[in-house]
């Protein structure tokens, strides 16, 4: 199955040049044989990256949206609001499932405030913004996700 992905990394103080974090989830989505049909950055603004996501979902017809970066505890980090506005179904268990992964490593990952959420068939993903901390989440996450499109475009287990 190939997937579509686009990732959106929200950050105020770092450029899509300096993004070592969607660099590397851009790497491991071609490794799998998918396709990053996009890679973008937006500031740490809610509007900004609400409309981000729409765009990758109505727009580029993706499949899977990875955020990156902006879902902890600093009054700027608003992905997980952001999401949420455009988001219409929440998916717990995926976000569950990173923060039970990262623990295992870190207690920091507690501070997480990740979502997971489905705008109509399409997955939303928080993941952190540190390069580190995303690809541990990945670890986590990115062999259930041809199976998490299949379920939602319909298909049967």
């Amino acid at each position: 199955m190939n997937l579509k992905l686009a990732i959106i990394t929200c950050s105020d103080t770092r450029t899509l040049e300096e993004d070592t974090a969607g660099a590397a989830l851009e790497s491991f989505i071609a490794e799998a044989g998918w396709t990053c049909v996009d890679r973008s950055l937006v500031k740490d603004e809610r509007a900004d990256i609400a409309a981000a996501i729409v765009h990758a979902v109505d727009d580029l017809a993706v499949d899977i949206v990875l955020t990156c970066g902006g879902s902890g505890l600093s009054l700027r980090d608003v992905t997980p609001e952001a999401t949420m506005d455009v988001c219409d179904r929440n998916v717990p268990g995926i976000a569950e499932a990173m923060r039970q992964y990262s623990l295992r490593i870190t207690p920091h990952a507690m501070l997480s405030r990740a979502v997971c959420m489905q705008r109509g068939r399409c997955l939303v993903i928080n993941l952190p913004g540190s390069k580190k901390a995303a690809t541990e989440n990945w670890e986590a996450i990115g062999g259930i996700l041809p199976h998490a499109v299949k379920m939602a475009n319909g298909g049967g287990h």
